[in-house]
Parts: structure tokens; C-alpha cells; sequence
């Protein structure tokens, strides 16, 4: 069961770099209901598109599973035979409370759940990659080598699902969009000072890229269509077919 997330509730001296512990682990769920415009809309999709982009006999990448939302939205819509879902997270904390939601929920695509750096996953023979607010953590010198991975390991007609929040080059826009995003968590009932303090405890971990920089990236790499599906405020998620 999800707790309430107050991680940022009580005034903190010196603000640490945000990380995925044991603390936001219980409270996950209800921190990206609040915090992610769409989310759900989000999850509901990356299933849909499973159900039209997997192929029998192929592998399917969550990297950056955290709970596994998109794994088990995915595998809900995945009816091949020969499918396999690997689900990959660096946190410890969110590996093994994602195994517990992958083995609540029996399913005959099997899930292999696996802690490990997403950069030094093989990725071969798939048909779907999904990467959920997963990219933006990585720095910025390492996003193009890893969707350059991706690209190799896809299969030809594979589809890479990314979720990402996004910066805008243009300033009033960039401004309007924040406090946008941060009127929809004051109605989610974050205070102000909660507001500041993730604020401050993310900017030097999550570094959002434009809309541009991306698909700016994906033509560089070789994908053949990509585009923005979905965007609410300043978060959005493309896709980039092979």
C-alpha cells in the first residue's frame, strides 16, 4: 500500500541530491500521481502501443522500471507467444518492491526484473523499449550512446517509448509551463515550501532536454518516424520507430 508522500513536508537545513531510496519507494505512487501530469494516461498508452508493436518471440526493455507501472501495463496488452519483458532499475529499493508487484499479477509473458545501470543492458532482438522519465537522469553526455543501444537492438518496425520532461528554448514559454506544472501540484495539495524543496533537490539530478533536442537525436541515430504523442505542460512522451 502507497503512503502519502511528505518527504518534503518539514522544513530540511541542507537539501541533498533526490534519489530513489527506500523512502520514496513508499511512497512512489502517490509522489507521481501528484507531481506527473498524464501519468496514467501515460501508462494506459505504452500498454496499447505494446499490443501493436510487440512481435511473438521477441524481448521487450523497461529501463528505468522503477515499480514496474509500464512493465505491467505491457504485459496486461501483450498476447505473443515467445515474448519476454526485462525490466531493469539501479535502485535496490525499487527492484525488490517491483518484483513484488510483477509476481502479485501472474501473467504467461514472463518478467525478469533486474538491478543494474541501464547503460550496461544488452539490448537485442527487441521489439519495444520503454524508457519512462528515465532518460532525464542520465547525463547528458550519456543519452545519445544509449539510445544509439537501443537503435542497434531493436528489431526493424521496433518502437522506443520515451517519457520525458521537457525544457523549452523559449523563456516566457519555459516559465508559463513550470508554474503551470506547479498550479497542477498545489491543487494535488503540495505546499509551497514542498514545492521548493523538490524543486531544489531535483535540478542538479534531472536535466530536461527540448522537444527539439530529442527528435533532433532520434533522425542523428537513424530512427525512421518519431514524434511527440502526448504532452501536458512541461511532460510529455514521443515515440521513435525504426
Amino acid at each position: 500500500m502507497s503512503h502519502k508522500d511528505t518527504i518534503y513536508s518539514a522544513p530540511i537545513q541542507q537539501i541533498g541530491d533526490f534519489t530513489f531510496d527506500e523512502r520514496v519507494v513508499e511512497v512512489f505512487p502517490d509522489m507521481i500521481q501528484r507531481s506527473v501530469p498524464g501519468y496514467n494516461n501515460i501508462i494506459s498508452t505504452i500498454g496499447m502501443l505494446a499490443e501493436r508493436f510487440a512481435k511473438p518471440n521477441t524481448n521487450i526493455y523497461d529501463l528505468g522500471c522503477s515499480l514496474g507501472a509500464a512493465t505491467l501495463s505491457m504485459r496486461r496488452h501483450i498476447h505473443h507467444e515467445g515474448c519476454h519483458i526485462i525490466a531493469v532499475d539501479n535502485s535496490s529499493a525499487m527492484v525488490e518492491r517491483c518484483r513484488m508487484h510483477i509476481e502479485a499479477y501472474r501473467s504467461d509473458t514472463p518478467v525478469k526484473v533486474i538491478e543494474a545501470d541501464i547503460r550496461d543492458i544488452e539490448i537485442t532482438n527487441a521489439s519495444i523499449v520503454v524508457l519512462n522519465f528515465t532518460l532525464q537522469f542520465l547525463s547528458p553526455d550519456d543519452r545519445s550512446q544509449l539510445l544509439e543501444n537501443i537503435y542497434r537492438g531493436l528489431r526493424p518496425g521496433g518502437i522506443l517509448i520515451l517519457s520525458e520532461k521537457y525544457r523549452f528554448a523559449d523563456t516566457t514559454t519555459n516559465d508559463l509551463l513550470i508554474d503551470l506544472h506547479h498550479e497542477f501540484k498545489r491543487a494535488n495539495g503540495y505546499s509551497e515550501l514542498e514545492i521548493s524543496q523538490k524543486r531544489s533537490a531535483i535540478e542538479n539530478v534531472l536535466q530536461p532536454d527540448t522537444i527539439e533536442t530529442h527528435k533532433n537525436r532520434f533522425a542523428r541515430i537513424g530512427f525512421s518516424s518519431f514524434d511527440v504523442w502526448f504532452q501536458c505542460f512541461n511532460f510529455g512522451s514521443m515515440f521513435a520507430i525504426k
